[in-house]
């Protein structure tokens, strides 16, 4: 799959307006001396295009998001010597996709009606029509899906012909009625050939007004008093409503796979080398099967993927979050896959709790053993990934971890709100080290001397600390906002000065410039009661990371 062409140097991760506001600020960062030489990668999120919702991940188009990037800023990345690395939302486009736009406009004369997933003709004769005009499948042929939000995955969308046609929406979903005011009202009414006085609409106007603010549909809505017009104005209503949303593809379409390539083609001009497939294992769908992780079509849709890929010399990093136990990073390893090291960050910090490096010890030489290539990390856009360690560490220790993380003031994240069934801790790193700067500086030497590429998000380096006002601010599931605070040039600036931030940018230069590390170079790791060591070995260098877990100190030696 290419994997072993990339080089094993440190990647930047942050979204374009995480440093000054925009990615120009940020190239202006990466100039910098204290800077410059530490990363060869840089992994952009997704609202360096033109999206909407989820900080990026409900892409309208991959064109460049012009309030935010530019394609001169993106060229100077390239000219400092650093790769891209971008998201391909393969499952899903944004109601606001000029695709979804034409189905909404032109209905069953829409080129694109079978782009997205009509619910309506993926279950036919496997369940029964409601009244509200959706198909509810039967039970034994839905039994095996995971839905992601409570009901079933599904955005009603109004056609021309004022006819309601169901489409499949895993992710999210906003239906929006705008507010009205009597001139709409009398429109409405003089269409259906009735005649409707103006006060009168003023003040139906008042009543659907306050009826909207209250979070009510129009078929919900009170007419009493305006019953003649009821039907009327509630199909105008409908027929003008807004929505907002993540759509699924239907990757039976071949205009799906022709924007694939498209996709992927464009992505390969902005400079990526490596692609990663954001909720791709939601994509094959098929009745009586899951809808998450369906094999054999998951792998036979990740193969098709691939082969456009390698049109584009790019690499594809599938996003899977599954549990250890479940082996799904040893099924993409053995596919020619890269992977994601989700278990580092649990286990990294499980090692410097218990002063015992024993299970990341183990980790660390089953990836080189069985030539796993990842992308690591220790925080990023995400959480704190937990459910992974299941099978890696015992239910009682990933417990302790949890409690350790949320008593630093961290968020847990349940599995979509089952009970139990904990999913990731949000919090910085940083701040789930105890804001401890001799830890977060052994946590990042020891990323330094894991396999694989390590990934690098911007608030770590920064030291950046639990953002609670955040949070506050985005109100219900804004969770994830603690560890994306956005860092003004004045914050960067004083925080180069840090020593921690000045010890972590001699460990990304060391990193990306000795030539004991990579993909194919030998590699051993020993545990010793609380003491660590890591060496790398290749073209005739040698480095060899002492780290002491007990006092959090490490030392580097290099032959």
């Amino acid at each position: 799959m290419g994997n072993r062409n990339l080089s094993s140097g440190p990647m930047l991760n942050a979204y374009p307006d995480s440093i000054g506001g925009t990615l120009e600020d940020i190239v202006e960062v990466l100039k910098t001396e204290d800077v410059k030489g530490a990363f060869d990668s840089f992994y952009i999120l997704p609202s360096v295009f033109n999206t909407d919702l989820d900080r990026g991940f409900s892409v309208i188009d991959y064109s460049i998001n012009e309030q935010l990037a530019s394609r001169q800023a993106i060229e100077d990345i390239k000219n400092l010597g650093i790769n891209l690395k971008l998201d391909f939302i393969l499952n899903h486009l944004s109601v606001l996709s000029p695709q979804f736009q034409d189905i909404i406009e032109n209905g069953e004369e829409s080129k694109y009606k079978d782009f997205f997933i009509n619910w309506n003709k993926f279950w036919d004769g496997h369940g029964k029509m409601t009244e509200d005009g959706y198909i509810q499948p039967d039970p034994e042929v839905i039994k095996d899906m995971f839905f992601r939000k409570p009901g079933l995955p599904i955005l009603m969308v109004r056609f021309p012909d004022g006819k309601d046609v169901p489409y499949w929406n895993t992710f999210y979903q906003e239906v929006r009625y705008d507010k009205v005011d009597a001139q709409d009202l009398m429109k409405m009414a003089r269409k259906a050939g009735v005649k409707m006085q103006y006060i009168t609409a003023d003040t139906l106007a008042a009543k659907i007004n306050a009826e909207i603010e209250n979070g009510k549909k129009p078929s919900e809505m009170d007419f009493t008093g305006f019953e003649n017009v009821k039907d009327i104005v509630i199909d105008g209503l409908e027929a003008s409503r807004k929505y907002l949303g993540q759509m699924d593809l239907n990757i039976q379409s071949d205009l799906v796979w022709e924007y694939y390539d498209t996709v992927l083609k464009t992505l390969a001009e902005y400079g990526a080398k490596i692609v990663r497939l954001d909720a791709f294992a939601y994509a094959p769908k098929a009745v009586g099967e899951k809808n998450f992780m369906n094999e054999p079509s998951t792998w036979e849709t990740l193969q098709k993927v691939q082969d456009i890929a390698d049109k584009y010399s790019l690499s594809l990093l599938p996003e899977i979050h599954a549990s250890y136990g479940e082996k799904t990073y040893e099924t993409l390893a053995g596919k020619g896959y890269m992977t994601y090291d989700f278990f580092l960050p649990g286990l990294l910090i499980d090692a410097l709790e218990s002063q015992n490096g024993q299970h990341l010890a183990d980790w660390a030489l089953e990836m080189k053993q069985n030539g796993i290539d990842t992308v690591n990390m220790l925080g990023c856009h995400d959480g704190i990934p937990l459910l992974d360690l299941k099978g890696i560490l015992p239910e009682e220790r990933i417990q302790k971890l949890i409690d350790i993380v949320v008593g630093r003031g961290g968020y847990v994240k349940d599995l979509h709100g089952a009970k139990n069934m904990y999913y990731q801790v949000n919090a910085t790193y940083y701040s789930a080290l105890g804001e401890d700067d001799k830890k977060m500086l052994l946590a990042r030497a020891i990323q330094m001397f894991m396999p694989g590429k390590p990934q690098v998000w911007y608030l770590d380096l920064f030291l950046g600390k639990n953002d609670h006002e955040a949070v506050k601010r985005a109100g219900v599931g804004g969770h994830k906002e603690i560890n994306r605070t956005n860092l003004s040039p004045e914050d960067i600036r004083e925080r180069l000065t840090w020593p921690a931030v000045q010890e972590q940018l001699k460990l990304l230069k060391f990193r990306k410039e000795c030539p004991a590390f990579g993909f194919d170079a030998d590699f051993e790791v020993l545990v010793d009661g609380s003491l660590l060591t890591m060496t790398w070995e290749n073209q005739g260098a040698k480095a060899t990371l002492k780290a002491n877990l007990a006092d959090y100190s490490y030392e580097i030696v290099t032959e």
